[in-house]
């Protein structure tokens, strides 16, 4: 059976909550029924659905900004307001814009990682929305990589930001409908949420079992397997590592001009880490990190989606690199989503005990415990808000 997604559902069965409002959509391409029609199609096209304004998020509304590149001047059938901006405030929805609304439709498709800015744009419109009594209505989606095996640890004071705007897991095996639930509890107590869920969908299922069509949620994320090494392989972003951006298959490919790739392959094969192949390779990144540069590095192929655990892998991977190379081997230190003080890594990470263990040469199973040690606290109150059963 094909999952239903929620923007079908809202607008099928529940669409009194919409019809003769003044909505704002916070969508991008994703939001698509079954039939590939584009919620801000939709709303055009119906005599009963009002469209004040699209909110776009980072990278905009029709997707085609590269990461952390500032979004302006897009233009559709309604206004569209940029919440991707030079700075975290311009993050915000304007509130002019949200007093004008009845409700906010979020419909917008997640990977399954606290990383990902979309939900921490849905969260942030959720504060302003409980300060102009706007309704917040998530249209739920998949969570691709599974609604099981949650994955890291929490967020520690001081280490919020825009890629850890809530304190979850970074595989957190939640949807944002659920996210958005738990948020509401946690901070907004005053906001009108309301999320429609999906139909069929189970927690066990990956992307791939729910029949619905992949549409990129963002430049670098083309296929649901970059999706599933995200949530460890994103944390490269905060190395001199290129995460393989500028490559067909960014967040699988990563590497450097100074890394022997059937060293570091076999580094990483030995530690036997389950569901995981590490494939040697030579690439040269068309854009960004090492542009036009040859690199050495691996590739990973999952061999077990089941078993494959990307959080650990991603760790293991830059441990490795940073143990093998340690004269080469560098953290970011430049300004990272509106950050200038903290590093890159440790925003990712949420401390700074992860990558001063890493640069003591710590055993990678002591730091992956340390981490699991948050999730007994995390999983009781995630628990409390799932919505799907296995």
């Amino acid at each position: 059976m094909m999952v239903v997604p929620g923007l079908e559902c809202l607008l099928e069965r529940q669409r009194g909550l919409v019809a003769g409002k003044r909505v704002a959509l916070l969508v991008n391409p994703t939001a698509i029924t079954r039939r590939f029609e584009h919620a801000a199609d939709l709303w055009r096209r119906s005599s009963d659905l009002g469209l004040e304004v699209i909110f776009g998020p980072e990278h905009g509304a029709f997707a085609t900004a590269q990461d952390m590149i500032p979004v302006e001047g897009e233009q559709a059938h309604a206004p569209v307001v940029s919440l991707y901006g030079d700075s975290l405030e311009k993050c915000y929805p304007p509130e002019e814009w949200m007093k004008r609304v009845h409700a906010v439709v979020y419909d917008i498709q997640d990977v399954g990682s606290r990383y990902y800015t979309f939900v921490a744009s849905l969260l942030m419109t959720m504060e302003i929305a409980q300060k102009t009594g706007a309704e917040v209505i998530v249209c739920d989606r998949p969570n691709p990589v599974s609604g099981l095996y949650p994955e890291g640890g929490k967020i520690e004071t001081g280490f919020e930001s825009f890629v850890g705007y809530v304190s979850i897991a970074q595989r957190h095996a939640m949807t944002a409908g659920e996210i958005a639930s738990l948020f509401r509890d946690r901070k907004t107590p005053q906001c009108r949420l309301t999320v429609v869920e999906m139909e069929g969908y189970r927690r066990r299922m990956f992307f791939g079992d729910t029949g619905l069509p992949w549409v990129m949620p963002s430049p670098n994320m083309p296929t649901p397997d970059t999706a599933l090494v995200y949530p460890g392989m994103c944390l490269v972003e905060g190395t001199n590592l290129s995460e393989g951006r500028g490559t067909t298959r960014p967040f699988e490919i990563t590497g450097a001009p100074w890394i022997n790739g059937e060293l570091l392959a076999r580094g990483l094969n030995e530690l036997n880490l389950p569901g995981v192949f590490f494939r040697p390779l030579s690439f040269s990144p068309t854009f960004q990190k090492h542009a036009g540069e040859l690199c050495g590095g691996v590739q990973l192929h999952v061999t077990d989606r089941e078993k494959f655990r990307p959080f650990a892998a991603g760790l293991a991977l830059i441990r490795q690199a940073r143990q093998m190379w340690p004269d080469q081997f560098r953290w970011r230190t430049a300004r990272y989503e509106f950050v200038e003080d903290i590093p890159a890594f440790d925003l990712l990470a949420g401390n700074s005990w992860c990558r001063a263990m890493i640069d003591a040469g710590e055993p990678l199973d002591r730091i992956v415990d340390r981490f699991q040690s948050d999730l007994p606290l995390l999983e009781a109150e995630r628990r409390h808000y799932l919505r799907y059963p296995e």
